[in-house]
Formats: C-alpha cells, sequence, structure tokens
C-alpha cells in the first residue's frame, strides 16, 4: 500500500501530481454528468462490483445493520437509473437544475490497481420546491482500468446527515 498523504519517495512527485490531475478530472466529469442529468453516461462509471453508499445518523455507520440513505450494489445502481428515466419521479417533475462544486481532492492511498480518494462536494439545487444547498464529504475508490477509472465505491457524507432529509430524489 502506498499512502500518498505523508511525503514519500515511493512515487516521484510528478507521477503523483499527474495522478492527482486524472483523478480530479474523472470526479469533475463525474459531477457534470449527474448535474445534466446523463444517467446512462453516469451508470457507465461504475465497476460491476460496486457499491454506492450515502449514511444517514453519521458518517461511521454500518450500513449492513444501520438505516442508509442510500445503499445500493451495482445492480440497484441501474434499477435507480431506470427509474430516473422513466420520468415518473414526482420529486422530479420538472427535474431539478443542479450545480456542484468539487474540491479538496486528496489522494488516500492507492493498493495495486485501486485508489482510495477524499473531497468535498457543493451541490446547489434549484426545483419547485425552491433552492436547497447541499454539502458533502465524499469517499472514493477508483480502479485504473484500460488507462481510465472505474467507480468501486462511493461515499456521500452528507454534513446534515442526522436531520430529516425529505428530497434527495436526483443523483447525489
Amino acid at each position: 500500500m502506498e499512502r500518498f498523504a505523508s511525503q514519500t519517495t515511493l512515487r516521484p512527485e510528478a507521477e503523483r501530481a499527474d495522478l492527482l490531475r486524472r483523478v480530479e478530472q474523472f470526479l469533475f466529469l463525474e459531477a457534470r454528468l449527474q448535474d445534466t442529468h446523463a444517467y446512462d453516461e453516469w451508470e457507465a462509471l461504475w465497476a460491476d462490483d460496486a457499491t454506492y453508499w450515502v449514511p444517514a445518523n453519521g458518517s461511521d455507520t454500518d450500513p449492513e445493520r444501520q438505516m442508509s440513505i442510500i445503499y445500493d450494489n451495482r445492480s440497484r445502481i441501474g434499477v435507480r437509473i431506470d427509474q430516473l428515466k422513466t420520468g415518473r419521479r414526482h420529486t422530479q417533475t420538472p427535474r431539478s437544475e443542479l450545480a456542484r462544486i468539487i474540491s479538496n481532492v486528496e489522494l488516500v492511498d492507492q493498493v495495486d490497481d485501486e485508489i482510495n480518494v477524499r473531497a468535498n462536494a457543493f451541490i446547489f439545487e434549484d426545483n419547485l420546491r425552491g433552492e436547497t444547498l447541499w454539502a458533502a464529504r465524499n469517499e472514493y475508490r477508483l480502479r485504473i482500468v484500460d488507462g481510465g477509472f472505474k467507480l468501486v465505491r462511493k461515499k456521500v457524507g452528507l454534513v446534515n446527515n442526522h436531520k430529516p432529509i425529505f428530497t434527495l430524489s436526483f443523483l447525489i
């Protein structure tokens, strides 16, 4: 395992900087696909063994034993996308206008072809109910595949997940 947060001589600085730039570009792409409701393209970013998790009531919960806002395996991600594409999600009629900022991207570590990454996200949502601001601390596991990345795990830690969340019906 190679740790990125500490000073290391295992990976040259230029190589780390290039990897960080590539990871950031991938996260920016994912954000754009979410914001523009490009559901099929977003779904294609996921690996076959993926997990998409939005915990409730804190960030260190056990999704197998405690309630989550979202806890999807790869199959369930596909079902979620199919539901969004039907146009019958009443809280998304019309669709929310979304704009998100991804920042504070950190390479945490790398084990073989998988990279653990942290980033913050700020999402502006505008719909018929009004405007909502969402903030999250995200954790990602990305797998290097054919020179690009696939999402293996995404954990969206909403900073207000200890409060009631009434209408989270878009791709967070």
